[in-house]
């Protein structure tokens, strides 16, 4: 008889991989096997972000990951930043949130739009994670049209005054800088807003049923005095700050086939061993028709992430590309959490099992950086040249 197929890779996707990816996403799975597993639960229970963890993820290489080494970032590939979000979400979404917004949405930005007196300043402790950053774009009254932005700057003498607020911003509260994008007389443009500077405040959203073992939270900005060295010279607009979104939205493709991983291999184990009426569930046509489809599903996304990376690294990656991953993979992943919820009957309840903890943040997943919606309309547009935003 032949030899089995990996469940989880029927494709042999990971043949497909170098030598360096698999040493990469090899790292991070016994990473999140040893150190993330073994807490996670408990951290979603209580609502408390494991910040423990921070200088093993930096000692990893995993903070900027992408980024030339000389600023203290790994040099590693798209691939492998994808196959770290994929090890780090199978774990949890909070701690792959984390992760992309310190590397995708702070030190990206730096690294793009900065001075190189700001990238010599912030990315190496910024990869050595001591600091920790966050990205403030969403607002309270709306986060799909970025364009209608109340947050503020005006120049005064050599400093900029910023006055607004930003809602639903990971990392806020532990963050040491806020990339903030607020309008100006001169189009939309970033600033490196430092904790310490006077009228900048956070406050940390609490009772929330999703990403619980994840820092979210508000910004808020009373006429800071922010010095015209900490505003990113090189970008004006919204291709500033939608730039940025693109690089996570490419990372978030590949962290929800993590999360789905997860939740199968637990709905297998659990169908195999859980009896009923004489025989296991597993050998029943219901239950195997949907670890069938979960494994179709996954099957799908990790093809459709593995293109995606490759077309990143070979400089062709267009945002409506990242669109489809980001809108197919996350969808996928969701609607199996919950079937292996279903499966596991009462006890899928509960967090000594994964697929409920995973459900509730993938309901984050799918709405953060573009809605399914938005992703929708925005292959829509691309396929019949119309804008029906």
């Amino acid at each position: 008889m032949a030899a089995s197929l990996d469940p989880h890779d029927l494709y042999d996707v990971r043949s497909l991989l170098s030598d360096e990816e698999r040493m990469v996403q090899d790292s991070v799975a016994r990473f999140t096997d040893e150190r993330v597993l073994p807490i996670i639960g408990d951290c979603f229970d209580r609502g408390v972000f494991p910040a423990d963890l921070i200088p093993e993820i930096a000692g990893l290489g995993l903070l900027g990951s992408s980024l030339p080494t000389e600023y203290g970032g790994g040099g590693m590939n798209a691939v492998s930043y994808g196959l770290i979000c994929q090890e780090l979400e199978r774990g949890d979404s909070g701690i792959r949130s984390f992760v992309s917004v310190q590397s995708s949405l702070c030190m990206y930005p730096i690294f793009a739009y900065g001075s190189e007196e700001q990238k010599r300043r912030f990315l190496p402790d910024m990869a050595a994670g001591k600091v920790i950053g966050c990205f403030g774009l969403t607002e309270p009254h709306g986060g799909s049209d970025p364009g209608n932005m109340k947050t503020h700057a005006r120049r005064d003498g050599g400093d900029w005054i910023l006055n607004g607020a930003k809602m639903w911003i990971t990392n806020g509260g532990l963050a040491h800088i806020a990339i903030v994008w607020a309008m100006t007389d001169e189009g939309i443009q970033g600033f490196l807003v430092e904790r310490g500077m006077k009228g900048f405040e956070t406050r940390d959203i609490h009772r929330k049923m999703s990403l619980r073992a994840s820092v979210t939270s508000e910004l808020f900005f009373d006429h800071v005095r922010v010095p015209d060295a900490n505003r990113l010279p090189g970008v004006r607009g919204l291709k500033g700050p939608l730039g940025c979104l693109t690089q996570a939205r490419y990372g978030i493709t590949w962290g929800p086939i993590g999360a789905a991983i997860a939740c199968s291999s637990q709905a297998i184990d659990y169908a195999r061993e859980r009896i009923i009426f004489g025989k296991p569930i597993a050998a029943t046509q219901a239950v195997q028709l949907k670890l069938a489809d979960m494994a179709r599903r996954i099957t799908l996304a990790q093809l459709l992430s593995l293109q995606l990376g490759r077309l990143k690294d070979a400089g062709r990656m267009q945002p409506t590309q990242v669109s489809l991953a980001k809108w197919n993979n996350v969808r996928m992943a969701i609607d199996i959490a919950r079937e292996a919820r279903d499966i596991l009957g009462g006890a899928g309840i509960t967090v000594e099992y994964v697929p409920i903890r995973h459900a509730l943040n993938l309901e984050s997943v799918i709405t953060y950086e573009g809605t399914e919606t938005v992703h929708q309309l925005v292959v829509g547009r691309e396929i019949t040249g119309i804008n029906a935003f």
